[in-house]
């Protein structure tokens, strides 16, 4: 046989060595072929017969040869495998079982085994199941294989949007479970009894997990006394418990459209920990001046106490009294006015001197999915960020500031939510960009947090976005570490979270050391060096989870659009060589822009990721930040995804750049 003849091997791996390779992605497409991507720049044709090898992201090696006067690329070595375990649709195949990957990108129907313990007869057409891909082509493999080792649900399950990302994105779906009985801890702690004080809190109507309650003095000096009350979860919950450890390994309280799966069991989140009104309840306090200029005194004092708030407080009501002078659905007695008041003018002093000499954000409002009880989408509700959401908001940064300033002068250590200003990689090519672009900065300004600080006041003053949307393709990401950093994006010098401890993990360990504290420890236990990362990803999965549902949503409400041809605003946030991102503003869906929707020649339009720019025949049409009037094209239900087109108004610009260009010759 000639294919065990060592010679015609050993010319057949000659030739193969002698063909040029390249490393690279694979990037899949919906019609069967692909690329590989080399980098940014340089991509290589990858016919349909040779995508059967691989699938979408999968990094390889690959032999680039010309066939039929085109080069193309054919994978030959696995470098690293892009899918391993997977989401997926059983569908039966020549009564073969199979699975479905549920991705854009992998669309073909993979050959499946169960699990042993899963049995077969289990599943039907269309179920959601977990799979693990145990075959690869280049591999030495024949074709895809995979395992099923889970059942999501059913093929009609309402509830699927949820499970399945929650699946995907390996989390728990639901609370911890319940204990029998639960007991406060002897923690050799005096709490001080703060029950007479009118704390109040301030939160959404359906809020149940209220962890903050606020009690301020307006002085007539105009400075003010604030008390921050915050939920004590680790009253009941000790340190290297196994309800410590499930709430480590969960890390926040997971927010998903419609539902929300608490980080500690309900009976504490919601009840016994939760500052509810008229209800006693024991919390970790600080009380600090706020000074006539906004600043914050150096006399915040932590200690123990048992508070009962007087007032339950909803941000749309505090907002509209504040805003009109009163408010048709709720009017506070005499007290809680005086609160109400206090803490307003608290919030303005504080938001001007952040203004002046930190960081603040414009406000963007959040959208929230109105659910019926079938899990169907009714509507999309806008809520704005008011006066009543600010007020809570700068009394939170406040006491954050304090907890950085206590642990960081204490211990030197405790869990720091820290931001480092822009990459050091690109500090030259951001001077660079900032100083064409009317700014005049230096790499040594921008190092330090007031230069950094005061190019994000000046961006903000900018007639477009278009610049601060660039800027931040260079900064860092923001990090959450055991020892004390900066936070350059808020341009403060020290800031530990320690406000939302039933939600989230490194808040209850910064209530831990904050506890030492008052308890006169000069030392205890540093946290682990691990506790960063394990939060920073736990957090990422979740806003990832939180998207890919709110996409499922997005795509029931407006799969119907496409053929009303509703006209949407939208604000485009990204642009790549294919086309560009947008974010419909008046329910916060994304949808994507391809170039060709924009004009249907695709040698008159370029899209330049690089500089954030769309140009028809070499004149600029579009850039980030820009707000266009969008019509959807089609939604797909398959893939959660959404594509748009520029309306007849935005569309019409190729055509008059073309008479333009004619009329100049």
């Amino acid at each position: 046989m000639f294919q065990d003849n060592p010679l015609l091997a050993q010319l057949k791996q000659q030739i193969k060595e002698s063909i040029p390779k390249k490393e690279g992605s694979i990037k899949a497409t919906e019609k069967g072929f692909g690329f590989l991507e080399v980098d940014s720049k340089t991509s290589y044709f990858i016919p349909p017969a040779y995508m059967k090898k691989v699938m979408h992201g999968d990094k390889v090696v690959a032999l680039i040869r010309t066939e039929k006067e085109k080069e193309v690329a054919e994978p030959d070595e696995l470098i690293e495998q892009s899918v391993d375990r997977f989401i997926g649709r059983v569908k039966m195949i020549r009564d073969k079982l199979n699975v479905v990957p549920d991705s854009p990108q992998l669309k073909d129907a993979i050959r499946a085994k169960t699990k042993k313990g899963l049995s077969h007869d289990a599943l039907s057409e269309g179920d959601w199941v977990v799979a693990n891909l145990i075959h690869h082509p280049l591999k030495g493999d024949n074709n895809f294989f995979c395992e099923i080792s889970e059942k999501i649900t059913d093929s009609n399950d309402k509830i699927a949007p949820w499970w399945v990302t929650l699946a995907k994105h390996n989390l728990p779906n639901q609370e911890p479970a319940p204990q029998p009985s639960w007991q406060m801890l002897d923690e050799s702690l005096v709490r001080e009894d703060l029950t007479h004080l009118p704390f109040i809190t301030i939160d959404s109507e359906s809020t149940e997990d209220m962890d903050d309650a606020l009690h301020t003095v307006a002085n007539k000096d105009g400075t003010f006394e604030l008390t921050i009350a915050i939920a004590d979860p680790t009253a009941y919950v000790a340190q290297g418990t196994s309800l410590d450890k499930e709430a480590r390994e969960r890390g926040f309280t997971i927010y998903l459209p419609g539902r929300n799966i608490p980080m500690l069991p309900r009976e504490l989140s919601d009840d016994l920990c939760s500052l509810r009104e008229e209800e006693v309840r024991p919390a970790l306090c600080c009380r600090v001046t706020i000074l006539a200029d906004g600043s914050i005194a150096e006399d915040a004092h932590f200690y123990s106490a048992t508070i009962k708030s007087q007032g339950r407080l909803a941000y749309d009501n505090v907002s509209e009294l504040l805003e009109t002078g009163s408010c048709s659905k709720w009017q506070p007695t005499e007290t809680i006015a005086e609160q109400v008041n206090a803490l307003h003018s608290l919030a303005k002093a504080r938001m001007t001197w952040r203004e002046t000499n930190a960081v603040t954000f414009p406000d963007r409002p959040d959208y929230r999915f109105e659910l019926s009880k079938d899990n169907d989408v009714v509507a999309i509700h806008v809520d704005p960020r008011r006066i009543a959401n600010r007020m809570v908001e700068e009394a939170m940064i406040t006491a954050n500031i304090c907890a950085g300033r206590a642990l960081r002068e204490h211990f030197g250590f405790g869990v720091f939510n820290t931001h480092a200003g822009f990459s050091p990689e690109k500090m030259a090519d951001a001077v660079e960009l900032i100083n064409n672009n009317g700014g005049n900065v230096s790499a040594e300004q921008l190092e330090t947090i007031e230069g950094f600080s005061a190019l994000r006041r000046w961006l903000n003053e900018q007639e477009t976005t278009y610049l601060d949307n660039r800027i931040r393709k260079y900064q860092s990401y923001s990090e959450i570490g055991n020892t004390p950093a900066p936070h350059f994006a808020m341009g403060l010098d020290v800031y530990a979270t320690w406000t939302s401890p039933i939600r989230k993990y490194g808040d209850m360990v910064n209530h831990r050391l904050l506890k030492a504290i008052i308890r006169g420890e000069d030392a205890a236990q540093t946290p682990d060096e691990m506790i960063g990362e394990e939060l920073a990803l736990h957090r990422r999965h979740h806003r990832m989870a939180e998207r890919d549902v709110a996409d499922w949503l997005y795509v029931q409400l407006l799969k119907g659009s496409v053929a009303e041809k509703t006209t949407f605003t939208a604000e485009i946030f990204d642009i790549n060589r294919a086309g560009m991102r947008v974010r419909l503003l008046e329910n916060g869906a994304m949808a994507f822009i391809p170039a060709s929707l924009i004009v249907d020649n695709k040698k008159r339009i370029e899209c330049n990721g690089d500089i954030g720019t769309i140009s028809v025949d070499g004149v600029k049409a579009f850039q980030l930040g820009d707000t266009i009037e969008v019509v959807l094209s089609d939604v797909k239900e398959p893939t959660r995804s959404i594509v748009g087109k520029p309306t007849r108004e935005f569309a019409v610009i190729a055509e008059k750049t073309e008479e333009m260009v004619e009329n100049s010759k």
